[in-house]
């Protein structure tokens, strides 16, 4: 079966050379009970391990099954330990924190068999060793001889050809120490036994030959029985260790050592917890420059604001804001949006200066209490709301109610209108130098609306076969809604009557063109009248020759088919920005396009250096968390390179091992993952108040908890490749003796 020709063994260590032992020419087989004695240091062990493939050797040949080792890998020798050899270690080399049940078990998942295959097997091979009533017991509770009866019956559970035991009695009392022995030879029958002893008395009357070594060398070699010839029938071929099995031992190797768990599941804890919050912190810092970014036309740049048109770019319907309405997370719509970014101005001929964004005073909650005044009824009257800091409103204070003002946008020119402020209200949140708010009434609204629509849409005016262009910032050919001008007639200046037949231009036609992003449209009219100094008051009422001579004065029925067309684009508010692409998709399926605003802001660059900073931080706490984790983790589960000597020694592979040990790591560092998913969870829920989780599930959306997740599993596999590659870098022996 094994057959040792010329074989020597030795150590290297810092330049010197020990001899294990020397030249070697020995011949094992079948059915034998071999004692190997002799004095501490003479070989014995060596040679065993030499046997049982867990060193190598040096020098000459040894034939397993007449086949040659001498050019034998790491993995050829794992194979070969896991077919031919089981191991009983004088100290037991059992997993103390394994019951006897699971230390047996641990062999034969380890060589490829699977759970449902092992149960009766393992209970059968403890009531032979006379352990039935301790099969649930862990191990480290044992008496050194019931432990030796585990090792016993855990190298039976192989069922290899050689059993190979290295004093399996040096530390038992005589009893205990006979039993093992009588043990021993009841199943040397049809195996090679082979035993280390230094008490050869207690084997004397059950070995078949004797092997004395002194210094290296064989001394005596001894047949004190003759043995009947067993022939040797080949194993089924060898499983690996399943990945069932992987996965069951895994996770029993995470939860079964509690102390050494809850100290890994802190550090990963750790950086789970360093990892988040310092994401989420660059996140917010982020997400506050984005929002406080310029755009020179939106100026309501609210991070929940959406500006939405309908594809085919066809007028909104009462119907269509329904369905908008409906759909979930939509706090509010704006139908007329364009109001939220015309900045209005105010002022008077004194010192009095404010500006803001118009809003219909409907809008304006209930459940403020203004700082002065009251909220404006009459269509002359406005509410002012401005931040508290604000020079002008604070300066005046109460002497603002009452004041009359001049308004014009940032569209159209200065109106002569005047409008008394009847209120104001101080919005904390706002700083000194941002866009206050204007309130006013419903005729107000419809006033800027249509001013607004005229100052968006490029409109020409066709009269005596020439195009001339008409703006809100030359009052020549601007186009005023009068209620004073009837049906398809237009008012003009006198001074046109020059160009026309005998000096009147009286129903000539004159045709108005306006094209605009979302539809063209023509009015075709006439010239009903003309005005002048003198009669301008009688045709148009309040309207000064001075400001508007030149002007072109229609109805306000035609000056609504220009420009009142209903709304083409508006605005939603969503309840918070992370739904708002929940928000976007809702609207994708009913044909909707939608804009973010937060998406049109500039913000010089700022975004784009702080993404850096980002990457650069988050990269350096990554590698200094994983040498931080690597090493605490190191330490902690030092005493892993027994377990995985351990399960090497029965026939697991290197591989194996490996993979043992990730779903070990892995599985310690999901609970840690998910523990803080649930702080998270509760810290939302108000069951406790952390403001740093707060941070954290405030700013990070779905992607992040998914980026961050594969982040930390990358670290958590290169924790665990290191840590490997650091207890499998020696032979199973050396990785026994070797400390992490």
């Amino acid at each position: 079966m094994i057959t040792l020709k010329n074989v020597s063994k030795y150590y290297y260590n810092k330049g010197i050379i020990a001899s294990g032992f020397t030249k070697l020419n020995l011949s094992f087989h079948l059915g034998e009970f071999v004692a190997i004695t002799g004095e501490s240091g003479s070989g014995k062990s060596t040679l065993l391990n030499v046997i049982s493939g867990l060193d190598s050797y040096e020098e000459g040949e040894m034939y397993i099954d007449g086949k040659e080792t001498s050019h034998y890998t790491e993995t050829d020798f794992e194979n070969y330990r896991r077919e031919y050899i089981s191991n009983i270690f004088q100290n037991f080399n059992l997993v103390n924190s394994y019951t006897v049940y699971q230390n047996i078990e641990l062999v034969m998942l380890t060589n490829g068999k699977k759970g449902r295959e092992v149960k009766q097997k393992v209970l059968a091979l403890i009531d032979q060793v006379g352990l039935h009533r301790y099969k649930n017991t862990k191990v480290s509770k044992l008496s050194g001889g019931q432990k030796q009866r585990v090792a016993i019956a855990r190298a039976l559970a192989k069922e290899t050809p050689i059993l190979i035991a290295d004093e399996p009695t040096g530390n038992l009392d005589s009893t205990s120490a006979l039993e093992i022995i009588q043990l021993l030879h009841d199943i040397s029958k049809d195996k090679l036994v082979i035993i280390v002893t230094h008490n050869y008395e207690q084997v004397e009357k059950y070995v078949t030959r004797k092997i004395k070594m002194h210094d290296g060398k064989v001394l005596e070699d001894k047949v004190l029985k003759k043995t009947k010839e067993v022939n040797y029938t080949k194993n089924e071929k060898q499983r690996n260790l399943c990945f069932s099995s992987k996965m069951k031992l895994g996770f029993r190797n995470a939860f079964n050592i509690f102390p050494k768990f809850v100290l890994v599941l802190m550090v990963y804890l750790f950086v789970v917890s360093s990892v988040m919050l310092a994401y989420s912190f660059f996140k917010k810092q982020i997400y506050l420059l984005e929002n406080n970014g310029y755009n020179s036309y939106f100026q309501d740049t609210s991070s929940t604001r959406l500006v939405i048109k309908k594809e085919d770019k066809s007028v909104f319907s009462d119907e269509d804001y329904e369905k908008i309405k409906n759909i979930s997370h939509v706090k509010k719509v704006v139908p007329y949006d364009l109001n939220l970014d015309n900045v209005i101005y105010l002022h008077d001929d004194n010192s009095f200066y404010f500006q803001g964004v118009f809003d219909d005073v409907q809008n304006f909650s209930s459940n403020k209490k203004l700082k002065y005044g009251t909220l404006p009824v009459k269509d002359d009257e406005i509410l002012l709301l401005g931040s508290p800091n604000d020079y002008v409103l604070s300066d005046l204070g109460k002497d603002i109610i009452g004041k009359k003002v001049t308004l014009s946008t940032q569209y159209t020119s200065e109106d002569s209108k005047t409008y008394t402020i009847t209120g104001v209200f101080y919005d904390k949140n706002l700083n000194y130098y941002d866009i206050g708010k204007i309130y006013g009434t419903n005729h107000l609204v419809d006033e800027l609306k249509f001013s607004m629509n005229q100052s968006m849409s490029q409109l020409k005016v066709l009269f005596l076969d020439e195009y001339h262009d008409s703006n809100s910032y030359d009052v020549h050919y601007r186009i005023i809604p009068s209620d004073m001008v009837q049906g398809d007639d237009v008012y003009i200046s006198s001074d046109f009557n020059s160009s026309c037949k005998n000096d009147s231009c009286l129903g000539y036609p004159l045709k108005i063109e306006v094209n605009q992003l979302y539809y063209q449209d023509s009015l075709s009219l006439k010239v009903g009248k003309t005005y002048q100094n003198n009669n301008m008051k009688t045709l148009l009422g309040d309207y000064s020759f001075e400001e508007y001579n030149g002007a072109i004065f229609i109805s306000t029925d035609n000056y609504n088919r220009l420009f009142n067309k209903g709304n083409y684009q508006s605005s939603i508010f969503v309840d918070s920005e992370k739904n708002i692409d929940i928000v976007r998709e809702e609207l994708t399926k009913n044909n909707i396009s939608s804009l973010k605003i937060k998406d049109t802001l500039v913000n010089d660059g700022a975004v784009e250096e702080m993404k850096i900073i980002q990457t650069i931080v988050i990269v350096t706490l990554f590698i200094t968390l994983f040498f931080i984790a690597y090493f605490v983790i190191r330490i902690i589960l030092k005493s892993r390179n027994i377990y995985f000597g351990t399960i090497r020694i029965l026939g697991a592979k290197r591989s194996d091992c490996k993979q043992l040990l990730e779903i070990e790591l892995f599985t310690v560092f999901h609970l840690a993952y998910f523990l803080f998913l649930f702080l998270l969870y509760g810290n939302w829920k108000q069951l406790f108040h952390l403001s740093i989780f707060t941070t954290v599930s405030k700013y990070l959306v779905l992607s992040d908890y998914l980026l961050l997740y594969f982040i930390l599993v990358l670290m958590s596999y290169l924790i665990s490749v290191r840590f490997a590659r650091k207890i499998f870098c020696h032979s199973a022996m050396k990785t026994m003796r070797e400390e992490v």
